[in-house]
């Protein structure tokens, strides 16, 4: 007898099928291997009565809080069919997701194409290709998602599109996520709930996941965004805009977007504060010399944010905790925000932002 048309397909479904349960069984297994992130006090005085947290994501097996997010971006892909054995995946990134993905697609034996902006650092694009992507440089910024979808078109592949689907992939209730996480390792601390999260937003799946799982739990903490310079989430939010768009790509790499993106939910945000670029530079460099961590720009942003709430706190004679990322390694920078010359040929001067910083610790009232 020969196989009918329906039989050939039913047959082509079933391995497809069988390739997606050893793909899901893959990724859920890295999951299984990983351990939890650290989560370190930044020592401040005292009798301040306030206490600085940060959680180490750079010790994720890919160095990024984006091991997370492309973890649960393959998984929901895979799950909803869209990821096919063979076949391409593309994501636009400004670096650190397309690290993460490409650990991911090499797992599964995938081709993974990072479409981001030429200024992206050179270390950044060594990682995505040594683990096996192919990094496609594109000198405007506000092009990386149409050009993705492009190349997914032409090669018949998956634009993975983090900056819609982020918030939807993590399961907000729980399951491992940041925010029980975060919430778990405070349990003993002095104040064991966070008056404050500090966080920046890239695609603003971190912060909607923080925000719905605070509510879920009914949690007091409030939720602050960062936001550097050139990004459109700050203005969006303010003028309660989703469609607000800059144009400029963010020099703060893993946050800041040209426009307000489909995954950011501006109604789980308490408040947002605007860092400016050099203020960034400056906090993470501080970070390094004061606990020898060396971070990346976007967790500059954050400690700038929670040193102004922090600052805030004791002028109201609140005592409490503020948590924050320590979001990557310091490392995947060295000849951007830790080279001088760079900074110089940038524009950026820290120094007058190192000097606010400085004052800070030493009086608890915060000039920024």
């Amino acid at each position: 007898m020969h196989p009918t048309e329906a039989d050939r397909t039913d047959a082509a479904c079933e391995a497809g099928r069988g390739w997606i349960h050893e793909a899901i069984e893959r990724v859920e297994a890295d999951r299984n291997r990983s351990a939890d992130t650290h989560l370190f006090p930044i020592p401040l005085p005292r009798e301040w009565g306030v206490d600085l947290y940060l959680k180490d994501e750079s010790t994720h097996p890919t160095g990024s809080l984006k091991h997370r997010l492309a973890r649960s971006l393959f998984l929901y892909a895979l799950c909803n069919g869209w990821i096919r054995e063979g076949r391409p995946v593309i994501e636009a990134s400004s670096g650190s997701t397309a690290v993460s993905e490409a650990y991911f697609a090499r797992m599964l034996d995938l081709p993974f194409i990072a479409v981001m902006p030429a200024s992206t650092s050179k270390e950044k694009c060594a990682l995505i290709e040594f683990y096996g992507g192919r990094c496609h440089l594109v000198d405007d910024p506000t092009a990386v998602v149409a050009e993705s979808r492009r190349l997914a078109a032409e090669t018949g592949g998956h634009f993975m599109d983090q900056f819609t689907y982020a918030a939807q992939a993590t399961d907000w209730r729980g399951n491992n996520n940041i925010a029980e996480s975060i919430f778990h390792q405070m349990d003993r601390e002095r104040h064991p709930v966070p008056c404050w999260i500090v966080v920046g937003a890239g695609t603003g799946g971190t912060s909607a996941t923080i925000g719905r799982y605070v509510r879920y739990q009914r949690h007091a903490t409030r939720l602050c965004v960062v936001d550097p310079e050139n990004s459109a989430f700050f203005e969006g939010w303010v003028r309660r805009d989703p469609e607000f768009a800059t144009g400029l790509g963010s020099r703060i790499e893993g946050i800041g977007r040209p426009r307000v993106e489909p995954s950011f939910m501006p109604e789980v945000v308490d408040r947002m504060i605007r860092v400016p670029d050099a203020a960034s530079i400056a906090a993470a460099r501080w970070l390094a010399g004061h606990t020898g961590r060396r971070a990346g720009g976007s967790t500059g942003t954050n400690l700038w944010g929670a040193f102004q709430v922090i600052s805030e706190l004791r002028a109201a004679g609140q005592r409490g905790s503020v948590v924050s990322l320590l979001c990557d390694g310091g490392e995947r920078y060295a000849h951007t925000y830790y080279d001088d010359g760079w900074l110089a040929g940038q524009g950026i001067d820290p120094r007058p932002y190192r000097a606010a910083i400085d004052a800070f610790l030493a009086t608890g009232v915060f000039q920024g």
